[in-house]
């Protein structure tokens, strides 16, 4: 047998449903990887002969391996901060009172204008850092802070930048529908025009996207505006999602769903016909515990009935410098458990298996499965529940990408 590497005396969370333990459990295991993909895994006892003098083996010391984490919702590419604005929230100010007094997302766009690449790419390359210390292998990140084509296309050329200079791979979101920008103040739909017309096809031309977001809520983009962006997108041939219910119910999940949209993020206030649109069409939910924490809500998502109907459910980060200033992952873990009522298998499964999915690259990663790219972590942890239940030291031994080892 001919394999680049092997790891043994290692535990396998395989986060795969033809496991039938919790998280796909697999002990005293081994994996072996050849051209960057998962060549064998199983337990050790099971182990193939192959030649021990010319490959390396890598001994896990009995730690726990799961697929690389994926952090499938993320803002990483802008400049500035809002410090000043959690102080006015702290004193009673809301996220909407901020938003309409020409706060919130208005002051980061004129940040992002006033910024140059290089600049946006040095912000961008620390955050990807932080995530990566943390066993991220996949990230998204959308635009939405230019709210002009220039500075849209700005923010996702920084944005592929980073994915060509970085180990961890970008998966791009255009998200120029996130906010209606001063200059189209009275006149919405205009901006819908330039977002359609304009906007989509320069990041087309680019090749700068894989996807295309649309905030849809009382403050930016009402149904009938998402609904224009999202079919324009599809009809372009990208995957489409939506930020949805976060404030208020608008419908946008059902409305994401009957277009097939890969996710709807947010969903406080996401209602049981919204639940079962999802599970109709296979939408994913995507929690963001960071935002909700951030922010002091008190909706919480609909977790029960989306789990009664069997809605997968994604973790992330949301990380962004007005509602989430969070980049970490492995907090989204812990939190989604304290304050969702997630088990720990269920938030482990939101960063992997099912946070691929709602990027659409599951058939290549989230879980470790022969045939899958070899994206994974080791973990100085004794059970994969410890993920969930401790922050602050960081358990992360190794990191493995496309099969090249990152970290150790």
């Amino acid at each position: 047998m001919s394999w680049d590497q092997v790891w043994i005396d290692v535990n396998l969370a395989t986060m795969s449903p033809q496991v039938s333990a919790p998280y796909g459990a697999i002990s005293d295991a081994a994996i072996a990887v050849r051209d960057g993909k998962i060549a064998w895994l199983g337990p050790r006892s099971e182990l193939p002969e192959f030649d021990v003098l010319a490959t390396p083996v890598y001994r896990g010391k009995g730690g726990w391996i799961t697929p690389g984490l994926i952090d499938a919702h993320t803002h990483l590419v802008f400049a500035g901060n809002r410090a000043n604005e959690f102080e006015l929230r702290l004193q009673g100010a809301s996220y909407e009172d901020i938003a309409r007094a020409g706060g919130g997302i208005i002051s980061t766009v004129k940040a992002c204008r006033e910024a140059d690449e290089a600049e946006l790419f040095e912000l961008g390359r620390q955050r990807l850092n932080a995530l990566a210390r943390e066993g991220v292998t996949t990230v998204e990140i959308k635009s939405g802070y230019g709210l002009n084509t220039e500075t849209e296309l700005k923010l996702l050329r920084v944005a592929r930048e980073l994915g060509t200079h970085h180990h961890v791979e970008v998966v791009t979101t255009f998200l120029g529908a996130h906010a209606i920008p001063p200059e189209f103040k009275h006149d919405s739909d205009a901006y819908v025009d330039l977002v359609v017309n304009e906007m989509l096809p320069a990041v087309l031309e680019e090749n700068l996207a894989d996807a295309v977001d649309v905030f849809c809520e009382g403050i930016a983009f009402n149904l009938e505006q998402t609904e224009r962006v999202l079919c324009a997108a599809r009809a372009a041939g990208l995957e489409i999602k939506l930020h949805a219910e976060q404030l208020s119910n608008l419908g946008g999940s059902e409305l994401a769903a009957r277009l097939g949209a890969k996710s709807v993020d947010h969903i406080e206030f996401l209602d049981e016909a919204g639940v079962k649109a999802l599970a109709k069409s296979g939408t994913c939910a995507v929690l963001l515990p960071g935002a909700f924490y951030f922010l002091r809500e008190t909706q919480k998502p609909p977790i029960d009935l989306l789990r009664q109907h069997g809605v997968p459910m994604v973790l992330a980060s949301d990380f962004n410098p007005g509602s989430s200033p969070i980049c970490s992952t492995l907090l989204m873990l812990n939190l989604g458990c304290t304050l969702f009522r997630l088990t720990p298998e269920e938030a482990l499964a939101g960063v992997t298996r099912n946070a691929a999915k709602a990027l659409g690259i599951d058939g290549r990663v989230g879980q470790l499965a022969v045939g899958m790219q070899a994206d994974f972590c080791l973990w100085n942890i004794s059970t994969p529940a410890q993920l969930a239940y401790s922050y602050g030291v960081n358990p992360l031994m190794d990191v493995v990408k496309a099969g090249k080892l990152i970290h150790q």
